[in-house]
């Protein structure tokens, strides 16, 4: 460790330590079979995803449908203090001991059979930090006996797994100019695999690589055309190419934030990154397609070079992102079995792309009453509707606001950050969804260090009555829904499936529910006293199967939401970790 960094350790960050002596051991730490095995195994959860491909799918099959009323609470642990804001961790779970990050760059290790606090740190946040979102954590990584998570002033910790002292800290970007950082890092043969939160301020995406034991860069990759990449301390190759998709100097500030985080398969050896909107909002600025922003990209773990890309939302006027997570299947088709990957797109249509090649397969919408689009072309583009694209201030009578339209879906999306899951027995995909649209209209802006790059005013507003949120269950091979359950307020968390028959996901209104795999029906839920807006997790220990959830309101919805908001108000913070488990005498039954 350089002295740069012991200084870092010692005044930068705060590490408690509580009952440390007492930590259950770690064994030989979390080894890169443990990481490549982790969708197989039930006795831990050592990735964000549980698996790389993050398909959240668990083996356990002791906790079904007919003894799930079993499910008890074990213990619930409070992060504490005045910080009870938006809480969007995936907890991780190795040799006893729980990882749970929490809001404002925490994280905590627990036993995860008491619920004891063995260790916390703090990271020192500085003053002016530019979340756009709320000041959430996704989560963290193991390996070896390190564990690593990002923090809003956009840098990268590597904490001692035993004691939660800091091994290393290094900086991702500059906080001043918007940067932040909220997903779970990636760990793909002992590189550490992050992106860059920040989309809303003017960043430009990237992808990057760290030697997971030092942290030093081993490649950067931008995913905005014009930008150099970065291999071993020297520029390697640029993205695209200057102008190609991009006029004047807007590819600069072009956005493309990478900022949820990515997904990896062994099969293709291709790391899978979903990137942001381009910057600004104001789309009639930087006409073109504007690559690689809006858009699902593979790249070469060993080199950062893009193998593949596809563009969702080619010159994305509405904010519909590209970043949601692309989930690698096996998908059966005309006798053939294809190597297919899943997304759930911000702008309401479900993609199946060939995972091998980028190669469009199918598009369909999986929300109701989609405006921007009359639908998907043979090649996997848009088929834009005029009408539905705010227009340019610049030609309006006070050169101030375009025209007003309603489009459908908002820009917090069909699905937004929150995960699906994939069910390899049942073969459907599990998506949390949300339907509303968005009044919309274009303003001018100019590209200014640390402040927001938007060029645009919206209001989110429901489009039904009856329900904003929607758990769907979707058949990838027909883009079909199987089946739907309906919430009132908006859904914002993860989703949980297991070989036992069972889908798990929160809702805003404080419940952990759990729903029949195949039918949908609701068989379990349990009040935990504030919103949940995080994903589930589930593990064998002691011969029990447990399951774990974050809880604590906040994130986008509240901040954002605009007319939506009304339906989760009076919902009360908090924060803290649930633990249930199914004792032994009830799954003997």
């Amino acid at each position: 460790m350089s002295v740069r960094d012991h200084l870092l350790a010692a005044v930068g960050a705060v590490a408690l330590l509580v009952g440390a002596a007492a930590m259950p051991a770690l064994a030989a730490g979390v080894s890169e079979q443990d990481i490549a095995d982790d969708a197989k195994t039930t006795g831990d959860v050592v990735t964000y995803g549980l698996g790389l491909q993050a398909q959240r799918f668990s083996p356990l099959k002791t906790l079904n449908r007919d003894n799930i009323k079993g499910l008890t609470p074990a213990y619930s642990f409070s992060f504490g203090g005045e910080k009870q804001r938006g809480q969007e961790s995936q907890a991780l779970v190795k040799d006893g001991v729980i990882y749970v990050t929490g809001s404002y760059s925490r994280l905590y290790a627990l036993d995860s059979r008491t619920g004891e606090k063995l260790w916390e740190y703090n990271a020192r946040l500085p003053e002016g930090i530019l979340p756009c979102c709320d000041v959430v954590n996704r989560g963290a990584a193991l390996w070896k006996d390190k564990v690593y998570f990002g923090t809003l002033d956009a840098k990268l910790v590597a904490l001692d797994a035993k004691t939660g002292k800091v091994v290393w800290r290094k900086d991702i970007d500059d906080f001043k100019a918007g940067y932040s950082y909220t997903a779970a890092p990636l760990i793909v043969n002992g590189k550490i695999i992050t992106g860059v939160s920040g989309g809303e301020f003017g960043v430009v995406g990237r992808v990057e690589a760290r030697d997971a034991e030092t942290g030093e860069v081993i490649w950067k990759r931008p995913v905005i055309e014009g930008h150099m990449g970065e291999l071993n301390g020297k520029p390697s190759t640029m993205t695209g190419k200057v102008n190609e998709t991009w006029p004047g100097d807007m590819w600069k500030f072009g956005g493309g934030a990478t900022w949820l985080g990515g997904t990896y398969d062994a099969e293709t050896n291709l790391l899978y990154f979903g990137t942001g909107n381009p910057g600004p909002w104001n789309s009639a600025m930087r006409p073109g397609d504007n690559k690689w922003s809006a858009s699902r990209i593979a790249l070469n773990p060993e080199n950062g070079e893009i193998v593949w890309g596809f563009q969702t939302t080619p010159h994305d006027g509405w904010d519909y992102d590209g970043v949601n997570e692309f989930v690698p299947f096996d998908m059966q088709k005309d006798g053939k079995t294809v190597k297919a990957g899943a997304t759930a797109d911000r702008n309401g249509f479900f993609y199946v792309l060939d995972r091998t090649n980028g190669k469009f397969i199918s598009a369909t919408p999986f929300v109701d009453k989609i405006s921007w689009a009359k639908g998907i072309d043979k090649d996997g583009r848009p088929i834009y509707d005029p009408a539905f694209r705010p227009s340019d201030p610049s030609k309006s009578q006070d050169g101030k606001k375009g025209s007003t339209v309603f489009a459908v879906p908002s820009f917090l999306g069909g699905k937004n950050w929150m995960p699906m899951g994939y069910s390899p027995e049942t073969k459907l995909f599990y998506v949390p969804s949300n339907e509303w649209g968005m009044d919309l209209w274009n303003e001018p802006v100019n590209y200014k260090k640390g402040a927001a790059y938007l060029g645009a005013g919206f209001t989110i507003k429901p489009v039904f009555d009856t329900h904003i949120g929607s758990l769907k269950a979707i058949d990838p091979t027909s883009g079909k829904t199987v089946w739907e359950y309906k919430n009132k307020a908006p859904l914002w968390a993860g989703v949980l499936t297991t070989a036992g028959n069972l889908v798990f996901t929160g809702t805003p209104e404080g419940f952990l529910k759990a729903f029949d795999a195949k039918t949908g029906e609701e068989v379990w839920k349990f009040q935990v006293g504030t919103g949940v807006v995080s994903s589930p997790v589930t593990w064998e220990q002691d011969g029990e199967q447990w399951v774990g959830i974050t809880a604590g309101w906040g994130g986008a919805v509240p901040l954002w939401g605009g007319e939506v908001a009304k339906s989760t108000a009076g919902i009360n913070q908090g924060g803290s970790f649930w633990a249930f488990k199914l004792p032994k005498t009830v799954a003997s039954r």
